[in-house]
């Protein structure tokens, strides 16, 4: 078996519905393509309109456009900065609350590897103090492995 298993209210999944649904509610925010791709290369680095605009590739209009979703929905945040001889400008960084879409990100990073690049991606990621590959797993607050089947869902409260 390899999904959850349902108690309490949810044991009768026609009793309810996923109204209200937290996946549902975050892809609200980062569900476009374009808003993933801008985040990816927040990441990496990225911190002006124009690199964010050349790396994801992207049209100025819709890098404007997303950047401005993150912004209001608080992933990023805009710090001013300014070049001699140029007018001031705006570089975005993340938030704690955009840090902290980082495991989702690579999560979504490590399947795509696995299951939709043939090469099995690009770009390898180690730990800069062993070297050790990132992995991205699913642990209980012990610390155990644990898989869809090894979850128990049940309504807050």
């Amino acid at each position: 078996m390899t999904s959850m298993t349902l108690t309490g209210g949810l044991s009768d999944r026609d009793a309810w519905s996923a109204d209200g649904c937290s996946v549902a509610a975050a892809l609200d925010v980062v569900g476009r393509r374009a808003s993933l791709l801008l985040l990816r290369e927040a990441f990496y680095g990225a911190h002006r309109f124009e690199e964010f605009s050349r790396r994801a590739k992207l049209s100025e209009r819709i890098t404007a456009t997303r950047l401005r979703e993150l912004v209001d929905e608080g992933l990023l945040e805009k710090r001013p900065y300014h070049q001699p001889g140029q007018r001031g400008r705006e570089a975005y960084h993340l938030t704690e609350k955009g840090e902290d879409f980082l495991p989702a990100l690579l999560a979504l990073m490590r399947w795509g590897d696995r299951w939709v690049r043939a090469d099995g991606g690009r770009v390898e990621l180690k730990h800069s103090e062993c070297g050790a590959p990132i992995e991205v797993e699913i642990r209980c607050g012990a610390g155990h492995p644990v898989s869809a089947a090894d979850i128990e869902a049940a309504r807050r409260g």
